[in-house]
């Protein structure tokens, strides 16, 4: 429809034209509060929510493989497009002088991937009980879309290690 000087739209056009376009505007398509927009076709937007959660509580593990402590997670539920940002942020400490822990996050849902060293924090306690606050990013691609939980996991290569101050952000996108 093109609009000229001096004439008037209808209703049955005002609603055909502008009402439903303005429908399909990012404001129009939002459903709550924090959510965000990607695109995941030619032409269409989806409205996607961070996943976030922290668990303060200092626990440790002997774990040699990637396992959950007595707290589980953090734990997130997100509904994902093809791929997703997940942040991690952990309290690290070994009760041994240079001996890593290690931190890393499995998913399941649409797509599965289980904790691994490529995707770490990996903390080398210089000297024993020595604590830092360490950060990663990762971006997972080829997620198959829908609903996926993330899920922090923890292991060592000997000894004890000790995480606290545990967050898991992600992101789908």
């Amino acid at each position: 429809m093109t609009a000229l000087d001096g004439a008037t739209f209808s209703d049955v056009q005002f609603n055909r034209y502008i009402r439903d376009n303005l429908n399909e505007c990012a404001p129009a398509k939002a459903s709550a509060a924090g959510q965000y927009f990607v695109t995941d076709d030619v032409n269409s937007l989806a409205a996607r929510a961070p996943g976030t959660a922290f668990i303060s509580t200092s626990q440790t593990t002997t774990s040699t493989s990637y396992a959950d402590l007595a707290t589980v997670g953090p734990q997130v539920t997100v509904n994902c497009g093809q791929n997703a940002l997940v942040f991690i942020n952990c309290e690290v400490s070994h009760g041994t002088a240079n001996t890593l822990a290690s931190v890393s996050f499995a998913y399941s849902g649409a797509t599965a991937g289980d904790a691994s060293d490529a995707i770490r924090i990996m903390h080398d306690g210089v000297s024993a009980a020595n604590s830092w606050r360490h950060s990663m990013s990762w971006r997972l691609a080829d997620l198959n879309p829908g609903s996926h939980t993330f899920t922090l996991k923890y292991r060592v290569v000997s000894g004890t290690g000790t995480f606290a101050r545990r967050e898991l952000i992600v992101l789908p996108l």
